[in-house]
Order: structure tokens, then sequence, then C-alpha cells
């Protein structure tokens, strides 16, 4: 057996390794897991997440999440905590602590701390005897029959349940706060994301040129309008209402039919009834419609008032996809 093989034997077993633990954390999920998440919905303060070693790292990533998701929350590492850091705890703040074995030294000096502070604490372990288990108001269970480690020492299995938990905590705490897509775009206006939610068709037009011709227009004005405007489409306007819209692909289909076109105007070759969009409709929901139809600009209209066209360069220009 080759040193490929043996790679590809191994990254398998460790995916379905991992697998495994979680599935196995759908037995852990009882009464304390509800009312664990009743408690942290109906607090008046924060929430708390500590940990040390990698349980500190994915407490970091745990924070991320809840404050993104509605949950405002903070990181306190276990060690840093007992050295000051404790001052960002205050009297309303819930405590939950990540620890593997729940024997951690750290989590033995930090516990009776903030359990002198007379804070809720919610333990999150994989040792459902251990200290911080016996001292937690609740219990998150993590238990992991083993490591996917081949020493059984590395933290895999073990991380991988703990991150999971904290989605699953997140997630419903999402769904108790009726936290809506809205929402997420308040706290994720930055980059690709923020504009997916948050990006209006208006604000990609708002400096764009208006092609536009009348029905009676010469073919020849029409493709100077297509050319000038570089849209590769202009409405056709009548009584200032859009009646039809014209592409270049109308242009060229015209052309092949056509051996001379001085006789045609714009409404002869004008597709009616275009797809149109609103200005204040989302610019993802405008990519679903050019893509569901398969087409390349939409007329946009504020009421009944021709504003514009966009097209399907400008999103991907964006960076929506």
């Amino acid at each position: 057996m080759n040193t490929k093989e043996n790679i590809l034997i191994l990254a398998k077993k460790t995916i379905l390794s991992e697998s495994e633990s979680i599935a196995k954390l759908i037995d852990y999920i009882d009464i304390t897991f509800a009312e664990a998440t009743q408690i942290l919905f109906q607090s008046k303060g924060r929430l708390i997440v500590s940990g040390i070693g990698k349980s500190a790292i994915i407490a970091q990533k745990m924070v991320a999440t809840f404050n993104s998701t509605g949950t405002p929350s903070l990181f306190l590492h276990a060690a840093e905590a007992i050295h000051g850091d404790l001052g960002m705890v205050q009297p309303d703040d819930i405590v939950l602590c990540i620890s593997k074995s729940g024997n951690s030294p750290e989590i033995k000096i930090l516990v009776p701390l903030l359990k002198r502070f007379g804070n809720l604490l919610i333990g999150m372990t994989g040792n459902t005897t251990s200290f911080l288990a016996k001292e937690s108001d609740y219990i998150l269970n993590t238990t992991v029959d083993a490591e996917a480690c081949p020493h059984n020492l590395a933290p895999t299995n073990s991380t991988t349940a703990q991150l999971v938990m904290g989605d699953a905590l997140a997630m419903c705490l999402m769904n108790l706060r009726n936290f809506t897509r809205e929402d997420f775009a308040k706290y994720h206006p930055g980059g690709s994301l923020g504009k997916k939610l948050l990006l209006q068709v208006k604000d990609l037009i708002e400096n764009s040129l208006k092609p536009m011709v009348s029905p009676d227009a010469s073919i020849k004005k029409v493709i100077f309008e297509i050319s000038e405007k570089r849209l590769g489409a202009t409405a056709v306007v009548e009584n200032e209402k859009v009646i039809g819209v014209i592409t270049d692909g109308d242009i060229r289909r015209m052309l092949n039919e056509n051996d001379t076109f001085s006789h045609l105007t714009a409404k002869d070759i004008m597709t009616k009834n275009p797809k149109m969009i609103q200005s204040a409709t989302m610019v993802v929901e405008a990519l679903n419609i050019l893509e569901d139809f398969s087409i390349t600009q939409l007329i946009v209209l504020d009421q009944d008032q021709y504003k514009g066209i966009v097209h399907l360069h400008d999103i991907l220009k964006e960076g929506i996809v």
C-alpha cells in the first residue's frame, strides 16, 4: 500500500470518526439543554464564553456566531480571567465555560470565582462527573468516545463536538428571538454577504445611463442608443411608460432576417411585456430572476416610472453570485 493510499484512508477515517461523534450528540440534547437555552433567551445580560487551550479557540468561534445571530457575547480566556479580565463579567451575565475534561487547573480556579460573583454557570464538558460539571447550574454534555488522533491526544472529535453543540445553542436562540434576514443584515453590512443582504437594485443603477427610444424610432437610432449607453439593451417608452425592450440579441436577429431595415422601427422588433423589477428590490432577487429566465438585463421601475436597466455584469461586478 503506497503513501497516497495511506493518506486517503486516514483522512476518511478521521472524517468518519468526527461525524459519528457529532451524531451521538443528539442523545445528549435533553431537557437541561432546553432549560439552558431558555435561561439565555430570558437573560438581560450578556453571554460570556470561556475556555482554555483548544476549547478557548472554539469559544471564540462561538462568540462570533452568537454575536452575529442576536445574542450579545464576549470571550473570556480562562487563564487571563484570573489576572484581571474577570472585570468584564457583569452581574446579569451568564457564563458558558467549555472544557473537555472539566478538571483543568485554570477552570478549577475560575469557577469558584464566578460562583462567588453570583453568575449563572453553564458547563460544556465531555466529563459529566468533573469539577466543572458538579459546579455548573446547567450541563451541556459533549462526551466523545475517543479523539480521531491515532494517539487519542490531539483534540479533534471533542472540539468538533463543542463547536456543533455551540451552533445548536446559537440556532435555538436565533429561533426564539425570531431573528430575520433583515436582523442578520444589520450585523453583516460588509463584504459580499452584506451586499447580498442589503444592496438594492436602485443602488446599482444610481449613476447609470438610462437608455430609451420611442416606438417610432428608427433602427439606426436604436442601435446608436444601445451602443452609446453600453448596457446591451434599450427600453421602448411611450407616454412615459415602458412598452417593450430591445436587446443587442434582437438587433442581431433582425439583421439575420432582413436584407434591409430602413422600413422598420423600434416597435417592430421590440420584445413586448419585458421582465421588469422595482428599484427597491434586493439585488440578489434580481440575480435570481435573471438566472431563472436566462436573460442578462432587467428593466427597473419606481412604481410605473422607468428608472433604467440593471445588467447581469453589474451584479457580478459587486461580487454577488
